[in-house]
């Protein structure tokens, strides 16, 4: 995987497998639903998608949803994917769906690793996020779980103004829960969040700051998503010969030689990743997307071959060239590392190549004359 050509094939991919849940998270990207829609992929149909990602170099195969739980096929596809080669992991929601029998059954099935969400250190912080009394508490049971059963546990925690300033209490609770990764979301005003609950451009450095310092320190791996700047941040430091900070696996020398191998298991890309750039999601019905957070569609996997899209769709051609980025990030010296959030350029100003406008650095304007795109490659 270090050598992939992210022009012909993507590191990672995820699979909307339902928009079926039973919570309510404020911030769905989703907007999931109670009940599952009868145009989902098929068994057969996942079992065709996993063939076409195992000829497309076996990406990294992330089952989300809505709620994965919600189908009675998931440890079929989960042990198809295994013995076709693929490192699958998952993201379900913290419901009463989520058995230990079934955890079980995952785990024997050949799952990776599984991913909760945790969005706050406290009941009262997360369990408002999540739109569900109780959420929290389930969560705690549910990672004991894991725990007993030897799955590799990952955190996941969306950013935004409700929690903001718990995230210290969250880098400690994910240590104490012994998971090899923090998965950090910026928040995207798509689905059911809103701008209002995006904090501050300002806030969103402070933050990617504070998590590149974080990494060198913590037994942990933590990853961002849609926070690219973390990438300019961290070869910022280095060429001032400061500490490694967010390489991946950054906090691996403080972890004991157990910890140690487990994180040597936790996959990261050698280049930069980002919405369609070695990146890719799938819809429950199918439809394929730059990421879920770039709501733009390119194609059918029932229609077109997966390969095919990727490779040729323009708009995922023009994602992975930041040659034709707008504004500042079409000049900025680290659009080849950072690239911007091409999500949040989109939710914000509707066009996914212009610049972000929650990014704070200022890039060199004598760069703008040999950096900006022209009319001939808008």
């Amino acid at each position: 995987m270090p050598g992939l050509d992210f022009q012909e094939q993507p590191f990672i991919v995820i699979w909307e497998t339902t928009r079926a849940c039973q919570l309510a998270c404020r911030h769905c990207r989703a907007k999931a639903v109670r009940h599952r829609h009868p145009g989902e992929l098929t068994t057969e149909e996942a079992f065709l998608l996993i063939d076409q990602l195992v000829e497309m170099g076996r990406p990294l195969f992330v089952l989300t949803g809505g709620d994965p739980m919600e189908r009675e096929d998931l440890a079929e596809i989960v042990g198809y994917a295994h013995r076709r080669g693929l490192v699958t992991s998952i993201t379900p929601s913290a419901t009463p769906k989520v058995t230990f029998e079934r955890m079980k059954e995952l785990r024997d099935a050949g799952l990776a690793h599984w991913a909760f969400s945790l969005d706050g250190s406290r009941p009262e912080i997360h369990d408002r996020f999540r739109g569900i009394r109780g959420t929290f508490d389930l969560t705690m049971e549910r990672i004991g779980w894991l725990r007993e059963l030897g799955i590799p546990l990952q955190i996941n925690t969306t950013v935004s103004r409700f929690n903001a300033d718990d995230l210290p209490a969250m880098a400690g609770l994910v240590e104490r829960l012994g998971a090899v990764r923090w998965s950090v979301f910026f928040l995207i005003p798509t689905g059911r969040a809103r701008l209002d609950d995006l904090l501050s451009p300002e806030e969103h450095e402070r933050i990617l700051l504070w998590l590149d310092e974080l990494s060198g320190r913590v037994p942990y791996d933590i990853k961002t998503t849609e926070g690219p700047q973390i990438r300019r941040i961290r070869a910022v430091r280095q060429a001032a010969g400061g500490a490694p900070g967010a390489e991946p696996g950054g906090g691996i020398e403080a972890a004991t030689e157990a910890r140690r191998r487990e994180l040597a298991g936790v996959q990261r890309s050698r280049r930069p990743v980002w919405d369609g750039n070695g990146f890719l999601f799938v819809s429950h019905v199918g439809e394929v997307y730059p990421s879920g957070f770039l709501p733009v569609v390119v194609g059918n996997v029932r229609e077109t071959p997966l390969a095919r899209l990727y490779r040729e769709s323009p708009v995922l051609r023009a994602l992975r060239d930041p040659s034709r980025f707008r504004g500042k990030c079409g000049y900025c010296e680290f659009r080849q590392v950072c690239g911007g959030s091409r999500a949040r350029a989109y939710a914000v100003t509707g066009d996914y190549l212009e610049a972000d406008p929650f990014c704070t650095y200022i890039p060199d304007p004598r760069q703008a004359a040999r950096g900006r795109p022209t009319a001939a490659a808008r």
